[in-house]
């Protein structure tokens, strides 16, 4: 697949699930289209679509490594988008990362992911917590918060702080995944 096609594809209508899971194949086996594919992501952010991004969550479910050349473009491109279809899968993929670099603490990851991205991601996370966004993404970013945190001190708190007061007016999904943050951070406090 070249890039041309890459973009015919992930721009020529809603694609089915088996559609996506199809291109995701396609995509394990060409780690060198992962900038055409984020250039399309921040494409279709503008225009309403959605494919490519949903594409980018399934192959990072598969093949998360395969971000590690890309990580500049990827965490720098999330402060502009603006569209819920492209930010959920977005939030998704960080928390992905998030959990490789501090839990597993894979090497790649921790050298790919410096103190200034960390930062930008920090920032974006909170944005997408605070603002008015659909609980995936809201859980996807509480979720990363709670492992910068353990980079950055003063996150704990202010995640802590923030869940208390959102709780009890969060879905079933929010107070879930809150619920089960606050407890981790009473432990971990």
């Amino acid at each position: 697949m070249t890039k041309n096609q890459l973009h015919k594809l992930v721009s020529s209508g809603r694609l089915s699930k088996t559609g996506i899971l199809a291109l995701v194949d396609d995509l394990s086996t060409a780690p060198q289209l992962i900038g055409a594919l984020l250039d399309a992501i921040w494409m279709e952010d503008k225009e309403g679509g959605f494919n490519a991004s949903w594409a980018f969550d399934h192959l990072m479910r598969k093949k998360l490594d395969f971000i590690l050349p890309f990580i500049p473009e990827f965490v720098h491109g999330l402060k502009d988008l603006t569209s819920e279809s492209c930010i959920r899968p977005m939030a998704h993929t960080c928390q992905m990362l998030m959990e490789t670099y501090f839990e597993k603490k894979d090497p790649s990851f921790l050298k790919a992911v410096d103190q200034e991205k960390l930062e930008v991601l920090v920032e974006v996370c909170f944005d997408w917590l605070i603002e008015d966004h659909k609980v995936a993404t809201k859980v996807f970013a509480m979720t990363s918060l709670y492992y910068l945190g353990k980079k950055f001190d003063w996150i704990h708190p202010e995640l802590k702080s923030l869940l208390q007061k959102t709780i009890a007016s969060g879905t079933a999904g929010y107070k879930s995944r809150a619920g089960k943050l606050l407890h981790q951070l009473e432990a971990d406090l």
